[in-house]
């Protein structure tokens, strides 16, 4: 049990002032760098993160400004009765006088705290101005008593208000505890009541002292931190379910290469083939990128690279429908150009609108031709003798921006030794196509000494693979063997 509460407190001192104002100082420089955070902290509601934080600097300034109104309270002391005597003299420590019927405080530090004394043995009741506005209650009406307080408590929450009463009077312990309070005007109310026995100089109680808080803004704030919590979990773990669900679905769609591409090849082996996937390196949903490579039954070779826009296992299984139509068409007999006007038709009479970019390629090795078409997307590199050069690109726009489009088509000659580089866009973080470009032919002389497809893939993710990819990139190799 406590140690009984001595009924004359006035002799207790507020601490030094200037240390006080040194605090309050502090607290409000404080207050300001958080609310400037605050403001610079755009969201328009749609970001769970930028939710969340915008609620813990809420809640921070909520604390703040409790922290302002007590350390003011202490700095003022008994002295500032002028403002709130029973308010200041609670946090003094002193007993609460009583009031001047309809005072109310001057500082608006002080509008959520109030204070109140009861006397037992006369069954009085003292209430500070600021507790008649906690209450919603005319300054001018009496004080509630212990008894009649209960009645602007809500049903659930007057038990609880009950009991500490009742320990606080007959076992002497502090009351510590928060209930709400139902308003004349109809506003319910959080309250958090402090307080403690006074003791007459023959031991018993003679009445109760309480400091009560309206701390509605401060549990909404809470209450809003716990629900953008919850809101951002979930936020995240749809995003891990999607990530995983699409990472699945490329994985089962994209040839399985781990080194170079090995082809059912019926004849000699005419193109070394390899690729790779480079992913972003951030923890987003996975992109439309893809690669491919498809032996056909007339000994020719397809392959091709593209990406849908956007992220997630929407754009995972529309790149899935996109890939089996480019193989479909491809085993068909399908020449390039008329098989990017197809993949435009099909996005086209899709349900969701999207855009695609694709380089179609197809390798003839009994003349060493190889004749390809794009929709709006990087032309394939050509290195040869240790130079690299952009081929020319015939016409073709993005799949899916317009209907009927016709695309173009174009051959160029290759010899044995020559290399082809296919890749996405985004290949070569954090510069335009041009400098991309640039970078990219700039690797020839290593190309030209490697060995085999797979090693300028090597050389590629040594280059670009590392930190700062802001989104997946795809390559594919293709060295002419014969």
């Amino acid at each position: 049990m406590p140690s009984p509460v001595s009924a004359d407190r006035s002799a207790a001192q507020p601490p030094g002032r200037g240390s006080v104002e040194a605090l309050i100082t502090q607290a409000r420089r404080l207050k300001g760098d958080v609310d400037a955070v605050r403001r610079d902290t755009r969201s328009d509601g749609s970001d769970p993160e930028e939710r969340w934080q915008r609620a813990l600097y809420d809640l921070a300034l909520h604390q703040l400004d409790d922290l302002d109104a007590h350390l003011a309270q202490l700095r003022d002391g008994p002295d500032a009765a002028s403002a709130d005597p029973a308010a200041s003299a609670a946090f003094a420590g002193a007993p609460a006088a009583r009031p001047v019927p309809g005072a109310v405080g001057t500082g608006s530090l002080l509008s959520r705290v109030g204070s109140a004394e009861w006397n037992l043995l006369t069954d009085e009741a003292s209430w500070s101005g600021e507790l008649y506005q906690i209450l919603g209650l005319a300054p001018d009406a009496p004080a509630l008593t212990l008894d009649e307080l209960p009645s602007l408590v809500l049903d659930e929450d007057r038990p609880r208000l009950t009991a500490m009463v009742t320990d606080c009077l007959v076992d002497g312990k502090p009351i510590d505890g928060e209930f709400r309070v139902l308003r004349p005007d109809g506003l319910v109310r959080a309250v958090h009541m402090m307080g403690e026995p006074v003791l007459g100089a023959d031991g018993g109680t003679h009445s109760m002292w309480a400091v009560l808080r309206d701390v509605s803004e401060l549990r909404r704030s809470q209450r809003t931190v716990h629900e953008t919590r919850d809101s951002l979990q979930r936020h995240r773990r749809h995003e891990q379910t999607e990530h995983r669900i699409a990472a699945e679905l490329q994985e089962a769609v994209l040839p399985p290469w781990r080194g170079s591409l090995r082809l059912p090849h019926r004849g000699p082996r005419t193109l070394d083939l390899a690729a790779h996937r480079l992913p972003a390196a951030t923890q987003t949903l996975l992109g439309g990128d893809w690669y491919d490579a498809l032996e056909l039954s007339d000994g020719e070779t397809l392959i091709s690279v593209g990406d849908l826009t956007g992220h997630g296992v929407a754009v995972a299984s529309g790149m899935a429908m996109l890939l089996g139509a480019v193989r479909g068409m491809a085993l068909a007999g399908t020449g390039p150009g008329e098989l990017l006007g197809k993949l435009n038709q099909l996005l086209d009479a899709t349900v969701q609108p999207a855009l695609g970019s694709a380089v179609c390629c197809r390798y003839r090795p009994g003349t060493h031709t190889l004749v390809w078409a794009q929709a709006g997307h990087p032309a394939p590199l050509l290195y040869r003798d240790g130079t690299g050069r952009v081929l020319n690109a015939p016409d073709g726009v993005l799949l899916g921006a317009t209907s009927g489009a016709v695309y173009g088509q174009a051959a160029e000659a290759l010899r044995p030794g020559d290399l082809l580089l296919l890749h996405t866009d985004g290949l070569v973080p954090g510069l335009g196509p041009d400098a991309a470009v640039d970078r990219l032919l700039g690797l020839a002389p290593r190309f030209g000494a490697a060995r085999t497809a797979q090693d300028c893939v090597r050389t590629l993710v040594e280059e670009f693979g590392g930190a700062g990819r802001e989104d997946d990139a795809c390559v594919l190799v293709a060295k002419v063997t014969a």
